[in-house]
């Protein structure tokens, strides 16, 4: 990005000290440090050289390019962002941690204050971030010199906004990607992938995405031979067709390394595009443990070369010729099996793996995402990518981050709130993690009981985990040791099996809602999930809250995230001791409401007041959802898959007690002609005083465009819902008393 063009005046005290004053702000330079203040004095960071010299004394060799600054913290200030961490903490304070990406922790470098500033350390390199009572400094191993950027945003979205400014914008994520996702470590074969799907199909299950594991290709010295060179998969063409002809789109696995005997590695290898690491798998062998002597000899490659990108897309161009709708870009930290610390010292095409190691994620994404946009047919599907790291700036390549393979535990599924959060905050605001937890053999009963399928268990914690990925950005069910598919789970009118599915029919009726704040993400850098410090930042109850967020500006999600039924603990793999479990028998959590506006129970319709704790009653089917006074909410169809009926009879839901309005956003749904002014917009606006909503007339247009639909309004107050009126749009402005 060019810089712009500011208004400033520049003026030098007697001491040397230079004041830089623009409308917003006053930098003040010293000899030592930096100060940012606002407009009004009022300083916002301040430098403290916290920390000069402390990399030379614990890491001599690297004394002359290590870097690393201190900043000056109020006592009251908590810190967010960071990343995806496992720590279960939503402030950051008492943090300390050599950032080098990881499975399951991902790096961005970014921070940001309840003040209102953030701050782009921008270091590529393994970094060590230190935050204490009153200060907080960054710490690189190999820079040459400090090079950060403050950001001054005055709110959390304002700096988020900021940081898109500086580092890129979000695009559109295709409508099918908002839908139900389905894996499995692994399908063995296509006739396995496919009968999964057609059993859903079948039994009433929405689902909009199938996802193929590993090994498809073959033998581990086939490892990511980007072809379907096993036997089980053979004939791709019919089985990609028998998807897609189910309405439904295939996404598959692909890595960052590659097998001896692979294409790409005899092509990568001469040309030293490889990286000479220890990386996943280990053995060319399947048996577990890896047998070492047989030495899988997977590498790797580079992506800090442009031709490196370039050749790993050339190969993956058989995938996306076969229409291929999505890639599962797993190990993108990668794996760094058998980690040395001179490992970190071998070459790459931009200089010692060193300086620009936590970038390896944002540079193989980045290849893949700008490799599809340049073929000629790119522009008619969206990219997206599942990745299992990040780096700063990744928000612009179509791509959604994991937390990697997380344990299938209360405490990790505790974890994944504050994780989440703390992502979007960097400015990424596409996150998900594996719906059950990725190792789940705990639960699985050694008894005659049978797996955790049947496990009340484990069957309690994977309900929780998908209520809460109703809320996600993607809402993928994946993991290993234990089918995930809701039919092992029971049946209909079975309490577990009933919760599963309705948590997934529940997504679906707000996917005009979500796609619509998708818009917003891309168009006007709106969040998904925010963090409740954001929209309530004066009420400061909420400014370490973990366990709750708002999902776009409308509904607080507080999901149930202890067990109300069974112990936490897998006891011995067997339900010994647990006895009959009733999951419909009412039990109790408690939840903080923020201060400063009225909430309705999106079940009940029972209206509260903001600023305090309440109790609410709940079931295994339950998930406490609460919805801000004056929101205008599209509730979409009863559908099976994302575009199976058009948007032309939506309910319009208006929770009455305060103004509101809303933005109902529509285009192509899987596509790039949006850039180019192909989607509508229609604005509706609640008066509360008035009791009237205005339908605002329709901006812009699309091919296949509803002209004509049915808006049924209902409107909801303290325990009642009524429908008011039932109104033809044809794009033109409505006024409706309500």
């Amino acid at each position: 990005m060019n810089p712009e063009q500011v208004k400033t005046t520049v003026t030098t005290t007697k001491d040397g000290t230079i004041l830089y004053k623009s409308s917003a702000l006053t930098v003040k330079v010293d000899d030592n440090d930096v100060t940012f203040m606002d407009r009004k004095g009022n300083v916002l960071l301040a430098e403290n050289g916290f920390g000069h010299g402390n990399v030379a004394m614990t890491r001599p060799e690297y004394a002359d390019i290590a870097v690393d600054q201190g900043f000056d913290l109020d006592a009251d200030e908590p810190l967010y962002g960071i990343g995806i961490q496992q720590d279960g903490k939503m402030a950051k304070s008492g943090t300390y941690r050599r950032m080098i990406q990881g499975n399951t922790d991902d790096y961005c470098n970014i921070i940001q204050s309840i003040k209102g500033y953030g701050l782009f350390w921008d270091n590529y390199s393994p970094t060590t971030l230190g935050i204490e009572e009153g200060k907080f400094y960054f710490t690189s191993e190999n820079a040459g010199c400090v090079d950060y950027y403050f950001i001054w945003g005055g709110d959390a979205d304002g700096v988020i906004a900021g940081i898109r400014q500086l580092t890129g914008t979000v695009p559109m994520l295709p409508l099918w990607s908002y839908g139900f996702m389905q894996s499995r470590e692994r399908y063995k074969s296509s006739a396995e992938l496919t009968e999964v799907l057609d059993r859903y199909r079948s039994t009433g299950v929405p689902i909009d995405v199938m996802i193929q594991d590993w090994q498809y290709w073959g033998s581990n010295y086939l490892w990511n031979a980007m072809e379907f060179n096993a036997p089980e998969f053979s004939n791709p063409e019919r089985w990609i067709k028998h998807i897609h002809d189910q309405n439904a789109k295939l996404m598959i696995s692909i890595w960052s390394s590659f097998g001896p005997m692979t294409k790409p590695f005899r092509e990568l290898q001469p040309k030293n595009l490889l990286i000479d690491i220890e990386t996943w798998p280990q053995s060319g062998l399947t048996d577990w443990p890896p047998r070492r002597d047989y030495p899988s000899g997977v590498r790797p490659y580079d992506p800090y070369s442009k031709e490196a990108r370039d050749i790993y897309w050339n190969h993956l161009t058989r995938l996306f010729n076969l229409d291929i709708d999505g890639w599962w870009m797993d190990s993108t930290e990668p794996d760094h099996m058998d980690f040395k610390e001179e490992d970190l010292d071998l070459p790459t095409a931009m200089g010692p793996w060193r300086r620009v190691r936590n970038a390896f994620p944002l540079m193989a994404v980045g290849g893949v995402y700008e490799n599809q946009r340049s073929m000629a047919n790119g522009n008619d599907k969206r990219v997206l990518i599942l990745t299992r790291s990040v780096f700063a700036g990744q928000q612009r390549y179509g791509s959604n981050t994991w937390s990697g393979d997380v344990q299938s535990n209360w405490n990790s599924l505790r974890a994944q709130v504050p994780a989440g959060l703390n992502f979007a905050l960097t400015g990424n605001p596409n996150f998900n993690s594996d719906l059950g937890g990725f190792f789940a053999n705990s639960y699985n009963e050694r008894s005659q009981d049978g797996s955790a399928t049947q496990n009340p268990l484990y069957q309690e914690l994977y309900v929780r985990w998908m209520q809460y990925g109703v809320f996600c950005p993607m809402m993928r069910s994946h993991g290993t040791e234990v089918p995930r598919e809701l039919y092992y789970y029971g049946s209909a009118g079975e309490p577990v099996y009933d919760a599963l599915l309705g948590a997934v029919k529940l997504r679906y009726t707000l996917l005009p809602y979500i796609y619509s704040l998708a818009h917003d993400v891309s168009a006007n850098n709106g969040t998904y999930q925010r963090a409740l410090m954001m929209d309530f930042r004066d009420d400061r109850n909420v400014w370490n809250i973990g366990n709750e967020f708002m999902f776009g500006r409308s509904l607080l999600v507080a999901p149930v995230l202890e067990a109300k039924y069974t112990p936490e603990r897998a006891m011995s793999k067997s339900r010994s001791g647990i006895g009959n479990v009733d999951f419909i028998e009412p039990k109790t959590t408690k939840l903080y409401l923020p201060a400063g506006t009225g909430w309705y129970d999106y079940e009940t319709l029972q209206m509260h007041e903001g600023g305090q704790e309440i109790e609410r009653s709940v079931n295994i089917k339950s998930i406490p959802l609460y919805v801000k006074a004056g929101t205008i909410l599209p509730i979409g169809p009863d559908v099976q898959y994302s575009t199976e009926k058009p948007w032309d009879d939506l309910e319009i839901r208006v929770f009455s007690g305060a103004n509101g309005e809303f933005c109902l956003y529509e285009d192509e749904f899987d596509n790039y002609n949006y850039e180019n002014g192909a989607f509508s917009t229609i604005d509706f606006k609640y008066d509360n005083k008035a009791r009237q909503l205005t339908i605002g007339a329709r901006n812009s247009s699309y091919e296949g465009m509803i002209q004509e639909r049915t808006f049924r309004i209902t409107v909801v107050t303290d325990g009642h819902k009524r429908e008011v009126k039932t109104v033809t749009y044809t794009g033109k402005k409505i006024k409706v008393s309500l």
